[in-house]
């Protein structure tokens, strides 16, 4: 995901200031791995650089001085063009469980037990993750980020039962000695 993006995009509703930016963020996309405030404002930084933002005077709201910013013109054209931009789909897999597996064979361990193992996280995070969306008032951005992650989850443990009735093969393909 892009950082640079996606505070153009949260810049688009009106000029706004990190910290609020930041909250956004992290409310907009709850499954998502929040913000650090440092990234926050490391990006900003550059957006103003670029010319794609632009520092919109101060707001202190009772509180501490904040740098308000908005988006440029130009930021608003390479937003426009970066949202309608299609996602290519990943021409190389980097599957960390994959590379987990074949280590295991590799070095004498228990890859079956692995993915068992393996299995019962994916299942505890995808009960949590219909928690969240079916929980009373549960709010359609965390639905929706909540679906996603549970198909991506579903088709994992699906990948992970065709590789265990493979094991055998894959060890004989991995360590033939």
């Amino acid at each position: 995901m892009s950082t640079r993006h996606i505070l153009l995009g949260l810049l688009a509703t009106g000029p706004s200031h990190g910290y609020d930016l930041k909250r956004r963020h992290d409310e907009r996309f709850p499954q998502a791995r929040p913000l650090a405030y440092g990234q926050v404002y490391t990006t900003l930084q550059r957006l103003v650089r670029d010319g794609l933002a632009e520092v919109d005077g101060t707001d202190s709201d009772g509180g501490p001085e904040r740098t308000m910013y908005r988006t440029t013109d130009d930021g608003a054209r390479e937003l426009a063009q970066w949202a309608g931009e299609i996602a290519p789909p990943a021409p190389f897999v980097t599957n960390e469980i994959f590379a987990k597996v074949v280590v295991s064979i590799l070095s004498g361990g228990d890859p079956d037990a692995y993915l068992l193992s393996q299995r019962a996280a994916h299942m505890t995070r995808m009960r949590e993750l219909t928690a969240l969306k079916t929980a009373p008032g549960a709010d359609l951005a965390s639905v929706l980020s909540a679906d996603y992650a549970l198909n991506h989850l579903d088709a994992d443990l699906r990948w992970m039962t065709t590789t265990a009735a493979r094991l055998t093969t894959l060890t004989a393909e991995v360590d033939p000695a």
